[in-house]
């Protein structure tokens, strides 16, 4: 099993937070965001990790990030070690292939959801009342059915715990009607384009979420800033990857994610709580495995 890159010490370099899988660092007027193979369920950061996790959730960001750069603009200063500033070249065993620099940026308040197809929290509403997020979808859809026109379902963050779902209005009272109408309607793009592109590689993306934030030039400080896409995109820890051969609407899908560590941690006698059980390296190699699944096919 290779190497597992649970958290980072870039020892003269300023540290700024440790996320569930992030550590991030300030150089000067950018970020250092590190993708460790921590792996979290259930809001828990597990003991044990997924050899090249980061490196993969990585690699497919950075993808999609190009991918994206006709519709929207993103974060990405350098992703290549010798790019970044000096100070960072002696960490290269560390951080390549696994970090990206970044411009400095306000996070919107809000994380932007877009579905494609019925399943998880929205199939759960939709069972109840027909609707997903206050949205009022047709009738006699089954689990796994597809959304013929994919719907905004943003969330507000949460410090700890779940994040919050949030109707289209009240995300509106937050960020204001300009802002949110902007982040829908790109939202929406960047997910049909990548449904699209994905399609053609026998992938369904049942859905997704992003983060915008907004980027403050230096050189244009009187104005409001620019909306880039921040944080990650289109991997597997924050979209559904189902295979179309495999598809079959009226049941859950099989993903291209963490979906065997958390049927795995259901097994067990958990309370869902820290600290969650180490994994057996049965479970964490076949989750490598389909993570790296993934990879091979989006970015081929």
């Amino acid at each position: 099993m290779s190497n597992i890159v649970m958290e980072t010490n870039l020892s003269d370099v300023k540290f700024l937070r440790r996320g569930k899988v992030r550590d991030v660092y300030e150089i000067d007027d950018y970020l250092l965001i590190i993708a460790t193979d921590r792996v979290s369920a259930f809001d828990v950061v597990l003991p044990n990790g997924i050899p090249d996790k980061g490196r993969i959730l990585t690699q497919i960001s950075i993808y999609w990030f190009n991918q994206m750069k006709d519709i929207i603009e993103n974060h990405i200063v350098a992703t290549d070690v010798k790019d970044y500033p000096e100070v960072l070249h002696k960490y290269k065993d560390i951080i390549e292939g696994r970090s990206m620099l970044v411009k400095k940026a306000k996070p919107m308040p809000v994380e932007c959801i877009v579905r494609g197809y019925l399943s998880g929290s929205g199939w759960k509403e939709y069972k109840k009342s027909g609707t997903v997020c206050g949205i009022r979808l047709p009738e006699g859809l089954v689990e796994s059915s597809r959304i013929d026109e994919p719907i905004f379902t943003p969330s507000t963050k949460a410090e700890e715990g779940h994040d919050i779902n949030v109707s289209f209005d009240e995300m509106r009272k937050i960020v204001g009607d300009d802002t949110a109408n902007k982040l829908r309607d790109t939202s929406i793009r960047v997910y049909k384009k990548a449904r699209e592109m994905a399609e053609k590689r026998g992938i369904i993306i049942a859905d997704t979420k992003m983060e915008f934030g907004i980027y403050q030039d230096a050189g244009c400080k009187m104005q409001e800033g620019k909306l880039i896409l921040i944080d990650e995109i289109l991997t597997p820890d924050s979209s559904r990857f189902w295979s179309m051969k495999d598809y079959k609407p009226g049941k859950s899908q099989d993903s291209f994610d963490k979906q065997i560590v958390r049927d795995y941690l259901l097994t067990l006698d958990w309370n869902q709580t820290y600290p969650g059980p180490k994994l057996p390296d049965e479970i964490v190699e076949k989750t490598a495995a389909r993570y790296r699944e993934i990879l091979g096919i989006l970015t081929a």
